[in-house]
């Protein structure tokens, strides 16, 4: 049973429900029948359900929910004949013209079934040999060919030429500029060949870049590896506005505009989604205008405002495709972090089909440590030779502020440790023992989307 926690006039406050005791006649005549609560978190393609005691003061914290788009093709469609500051896509192309069609990799839930088709149709003028498309794979490690037809589509991948971002390979790359903090920007050489080029994604608060979506499709996902790793340094990371749902004064996404303005022919086609995955809004053409608008609604339905921190916060990692590995679940923990309080426990719910994953970066620097402390001080002295850094650094943090447990039913107890997390095979009795320990007014607050619902402490 649910009621609303607070409500003192901001609209987002009603999306923190808290269980509460029921009465005698609500629970009947027998007092050993204790009642129980029911909480489904985002996990995998099925989700996962945690029970625990009614009587626990626990908040459930949701994105405010927005209804899908009737007809999702069809909005994608208006978007493009009525760009925010741009003309119609079908008239900024000329048939002679190449397009280069960025999308995402295996790891977003970008709706490509919906927003590709309603795409080429806008480009039927167009020669099919004259559009490419681009997997932003940024560091990531190159998409198989089945996760190639999930994302796009048989069809596409049959007919149109694909080109993955090798990140490590320097003669794929092209320098466009330096910014103003020094970063060279070296882009791959093909998609600069491109006349236009479609930035395509969707829009979720983000850890560091504070969102998701817009030029983090060049940056880091077309980008070579030296680039991507000046912008995600510790330098920026340690940042103070570098974190969830900021974006002015943020070095991050500041170095990542500034760098687009070197790139021509850039138009956006980026979408808001609500919790089933249905396209909620569609922010298509200038890439400043258009994301700007985007984040600013974005902002309003994810991100919560909460009066006080937890000494237990169970999040998952947004469920299918995000959750595949332990890397990509550091940014449910970092949700989770926002709230809990020092020296208190986060519990993440994470498939982790895909394990660490094996043979990144991240994999070889867990190896090489035994704590957060080792892990910072390794990650500080090492990261002019490592390739990818950023996630385990963020890590490390959360783990300096609290104890994380991670379950998940796919991976084994010794990878998970591996990771310097703590396997846990049932959320709800770890719960139960983790409330007994801490003892009286315990607070435990749930994030059953995970980073798609960003609380923060007001």
């Amino acid at each position: 049973m649910t009621r609303e926690a607070r409500n003192d006039g901001d609209s987002q406050m009603t999306n923190i429900s808290t269980f509460y005791v029921p009465s005698q006649n609500e629970i009947g005549v027998n007092n050993n029948i204790q009642s129980t609560m029911i909480i489904t978190l985002q996990y995998g393609r099925k989700g996962l359900e945690v029970e625990l005691p009614d009587s626990y003061s626990t908040d459930v914290i949701e994105s405010v929910w927005t209804e899908g788009i009737r007809d999702q093709g069809q909005a994608i469609t208006d978007a493009l004949r009525k760009p925010f500051d741009s003309k119609p896509l079908r008239k900024i192309v000329r048939p002679g013209d190449s397009v280069g069609i960025i999308f995402s990799d295996i790891t977003r839930a970008t709706p490509y079934n919906i927003i590709i088709p309603a795409l080429l149709n806008e480009l039927d003028n167009m020669k099919r040999e004259n559009i490419r498309f681009f997997c932003a794979n940024g560091t990531h490690r190159m998409a198989t060919h089945d996760e190639l037809k999930r994302i796009l589509g048989s069809e596409v991948v049959r007919n149109y030429e694909i080109i993955q971002n090798e990140s490590g390979k320097a003669d794929l790359f092209q320098s466009v500029g330096k910014t103003s903090s020094g970063n060279e920007i070296l882009i791959n050489r093909e998609i600069l060949k491109c006349d236009l080029k479609i930035l395509t994604g969707f829009i979720e608060p983000h850890f560091f870049a504070g969102f998701s979506g817009g030029a983090k499709a060049l940056i880091p996902g077309m980008a070579h590896v030296s680039t991507i790793k000046y912008n995600h340094s510790v330098k920026y990371l340690s940042h103070e506005k570098a974190k969830w749902g900021i974006t002015e004064g943020n070095p991050f996404w500041e170095e990542v505009m500034e760098a687009a303005d070197f790139i021509p022919g850039l138009f956006l086609l980026n979408v808001a989604m609500n919790r089933n995955k249905e396209i909620t809004n569609v922010f298509a053409g200038n890439l400043k205008k258009a994301h700007a608008a985007g984040c600013g609604i974005v902002k309003k339905s994810a991100m919560v405002p909460v009066g006080n921190l937890y000494d237990i916060v169970v999040t998952s990692n947004s469920g299918y495709p995000l959750d595949l590995n332990i890397y990509q679940a550091v940014k449910g923990m970092s949700a989770a972090a926002q709230i809990v309080k020092n020296g208190g426990h986060i519990i993440i719910a994470a498939e982790c089909w895909d394990g660490i994953p094996s043979g990144s970066d991240y994999e070889r620097i867990l190896a090489e440590v035994d704590s957060a402390d080792s892990l910072l001080e390794y990650v500080e002295e090492n990261e002019g030779r490592l390739k990818d850094t950023w996630q385990v650094y963020l890590q490390a943090l959360i783990m300096k502020k609290a104890n994380v447990f991670l379950y998940s039913d796919r991976i084994g107890h010794d990878l998970i440790k591996k990771a310097l997390l703590v396997p846990v095979d049932n959320i709800g009795r770890l719960t139960e023992e983790l409330v007994r320990k801490t003892g009286p007014g315990v607070k435990i607050c749930f994030l059953p989307e995970g980073p798609q619902t960003i609380p923060y402490l007001v």
